[in-house]
C-alpha cells in the first residue's frame, strides 16, 4: 500500500476521534450529515461546498459515511445544485479527478423551504434520517452538522427550527453542531442579543463561531513559533518589542458588494474579528495546554487588558469613487480604510503600540503581521538609518516568515546592508498543498475542537473594544478622510504610524525567492 494512502487512512482514524476537545476520544462510528443552509448562495458555492470536496477528496469523509443536504428558498431539483457546484470544484489542480467531483455531487441532496417554516426542515429531517437508516446508524450514534451559509438575520428561526425538527439524538456519541459565520452582530448590545438567542437553543460546545482568518496556515503557526522556539521566548515583550503591526490590504474596492459593506464598515468587517482575533495569537500567554478552553482563556484575558480607543489614535479613510456605486448613500459615512492602536495594560506590553490597519482600493493586496524591534544601544556600526530588525509573518498571498535583520556587505569594505534569514513555503515546502482555511475549519468542527472559533465571551469583549468608536463614527463624529483609488491610503495614516514609533526602512523590498 503506497505512503499517501496509508496517510489517508490514518487521516479516517483520526477523524473518528475528537482531537483536543475534551470528549475522553469518544469513538464516533454514526453516519455523518453535513448540511449547508444557503446552499444556493455564493459563500456556500465558493467555499463551502469546495472544502467540503477537498476533505472528501483526502480521505477525510468516507462515503459510507457522509452524506451532504444543500438547504435554501430556492426551488430547484438536486441536478440544478449540483451543476451550480460543480464549476467551483473543477479547477486545473482537480482536472484530474474528474471522477471523484462526479462521485461527490451525488452525495449531496437538496431539500427547498423557508427559514422560519416547520414544513422545509420536517422534510429536511425525514431526508436525513433516510440517509442515516441506509447507512445502518444506531439510533442515538448520528451525527448532523449545519452550516449557517446565512446571513445573521435569520440566524435565530433556523436556529428554532432546527432545535424543534433536525436534532439528532445524542446518547450513543452522536450530536448537533452548527457553524455561524460572522458578522456575529453590529455592536455588543446586537451581538449579546445573537449569542443569547442562540445560546437559549444551543449549548456552548455546540456553536462554532467561524472566523476563517483563525484556519490559516501561518496564523495556526504562532502558536507553535512562539511557544516551541526557546529564542522567541526571552523576546517576546516590551524590553525588545517597539510596536507590532497586523495588516490587511486588498487592491480592489467593494465590487458590487456597495450596500453590504455601506451597511458595515471596514472595522467591523475585517478589523474587529480578523485582525484582533491575530492580535490574541500575537499577545496572549502560554496557555496550561493546547485543550481549546485553555487557548480561549489566554485570549480573552488579552482582549480584557486593551485600554480604550483614543480619538487621536485612529484614521479613517474612504476611496475616491466608493460613493459612485448606486447602492452606497450619497453622504455614506463610513470607512473602507482604518487606522487603530490598540493599547494592552499588563505586565508584557505596557507601552507597545499595536497597529491594526486595514484597506480598501489600496496599492497591494496582503495581509501580514510585523513586528519590529527595538534598535540597537550603543550602534558601533551606525546602521541605524538602514532601519530595525523586524519578524514579518506573511498570511496572504506568497506564504512566509522573514527576520529582518543587518549584516556585513560583501566585499573588502568594512559596510553594513539589511538582508532576511527567509522560510518561504512554497521554496522550502515544495509540491506540499496548503489546505485553505475552511477545509481546515469544517474538518475541526467535525472532530469537535473548538481551539480556533470564537466563544461567546470572548466575542464579547471584542465588541466591547469597537463598539465606542463605532457608535462614534456612525453619529458623523469621526469623517474618513479621502484618499486615492491604488494609493497607500490616507497619508494622515503613515504620520500616525510614525507617532506611534514605527520606523520604516528605506530602500529594502522583501522579494519572495523564486524556486
Amino acid at each position: 500500500m503506497g505512503s499517501g494512502t496509508e496517510w489517508c487512512l490514518q487521516k479516517r482514524d483520526d477523524l473518528r476521534t475528537d482531537s483536543f476537545s475534551g470528549n475522553e476520544n469518544v469513538p464516533e462510528t454514526g453516519s455523518l450529515s453535513i448540511i449547508v443552509l444557503g446552499a444556493s448562495g455564493d459563500l456556500a458555492k465558493k467555499k463551502t461546498f469546495p472544502a467540503i470536496f477537498h476533505l472528501y477528496l483526502q480521505g477525510f469523509l468516507p462515503p459510507d459515511e457522509v452524506h451532504i443536504f444543500g438547504y435554501a428558498r430556492t426551488k430547484i431539483s438536486d441536478d440544478e445544485l449540483r451543476s451550480r457546484i460543480r464549476g467551483y470544484l473543477v479547477n486545473d489542480k482537480s482536472a484530474s479527478h474528474l471522477e471523484d467531483v462526479s462521485k461527490f455531487l451525488q452525495l449531496i441532496k437538496y431539500v427547498s423551504g423557508s427559514y422560519d417554516a416547520a414544513e422545509g426542515f420536517q422534510l429536511l429531517d425525514k431526508e436525513i434520517e433516510k440517509h442515516e437508516i441506509s447507512r445502518s446508524s444506531q439510533e442515538g450514534s448520528s451525527r448532523r452538522l449545519f452550516y449557517f451559509a446565512l446571513p445573521p438575520s435569520v440566524y435565530p428561526s433556523v436556529c428554532r427550527m432546527i432545535r424543534k425538527y433536525c436534532m439528532s439524538k445524542s446518547d450513543l456519541g452522536g450530536w448537533t453542531r452548527i457553524v455561524v459565520e460572522k458578522p456575529f452582530g453590529k455592536d455588543l448590545d446586537s451581538a449579546e442579543q445573537l449569542s443569547s438567542q442562540i445560546g437559549e437553543l444551543f449549548d456552548e460546545p455546540q456553536i462554532y463561531r467561524i472566523d476563517h482568518y483563525l484556519g490559516k496556515e501561518l496564523v495556526q503557526n504562532l502558536l507553535v513559533l512562539r511557544f516551541a522556539n526557546r529564542f522567541f521566548l526571552p523576546l517576546w515583550n516590551r524590553d525588545n518589542i517597539d510596536n507590532v503591526q497586523i495588516v490587511f490590504r486588498e487592491d480592489f474596492g467593494t465590487e458590487g458588494r456597495g450596500g453590504y459593506f455601506d451597511e458595515y464598515g471596514i472595522i467591523r468587517d475585517i478589523i474587529q474579528n480578523h485582525l484582533l482575533q491575530v492580535l490574541c495569537l500575537v499577545a496572549m500567554e502560554k496557555p496550561v495546554s493546547l485543550k481549546p478552553e485553555h487557548i480561549r482563556d489566554e485570549k480573552v484575558k488579552v482582549l480584557q487588558s486593551v485600554l480604550p480607543i483614543k480619538d487621536e489614535e485612529v484614521v479613517l479613510g474612504q476611496y475616491e469613487g466608493y460613493r459612485d456605486d448606486p447602492t452606497v448613500p450619497n453622504h455614506s459615512n463610513t470607512p473602507t480604510f482604518a487606522t487603530v492602536i490598540l493599547r494592552i495594560h499588563n505586565e508584557r506590553w505596557e507601552g507597545v503600540p499595536f497597529i491594526l490597519k486595514a484597506g480598501k482600493a489600496l496599492n497591494s493586496r496582503k495581509a501580514e503581521i510585523r513586528v519590529q524591534f527595538k534598535e540597537v544601544p550603543g550602534d558601533i556600526f551606525k546602521c541605524k538609518k538602514q532601519g530595525r530588525n523586524e519578524f514579518v509573518i506573511r498570511l496572504q498571498p506568497s506564504e512566509a516568515m522573514y527576520m529582518k535583520l543587518t549584516v556585513k556587505k560583501p566585499g573588502l569594505e568594512m559596510s553594513t546592508i539589511q538582508s532576511e534569514l527567509d522560510l518561504s513555503y512554497g521554496q522550502r515546502y515544495q509540491g506540499v498543498t496548503i489546505p485553505e482555511a475552511y477545509e481546515r475549519l469544517i474538518l475541526d468542527t467535525i472532530r469537535g475542537d473548538q481551539q480556533h472559533f470564537v466563544r461567546r465571551d470572548e466575542l464579547k469583549a471584542a465588541w466591547e473594544i469597537f463598539t465606542p468608536l463605532l457608535h462614534r463614527i456612525d453619529r458623523g463624529e469621526m469623517k474618513p478622510i479621502p484618499y486615492q483609488t491604488g494609493s497607500r491610503g490616507p497619508a494622515e495614516a503613515d504620520e500616525l504610524l510614525a507617532k506611534a514609533g514605527y520606523v520604516q526602512t528605506h530602500g529594502y523590498i522583501w522579494i519572495p525567492p523564486t524556486l
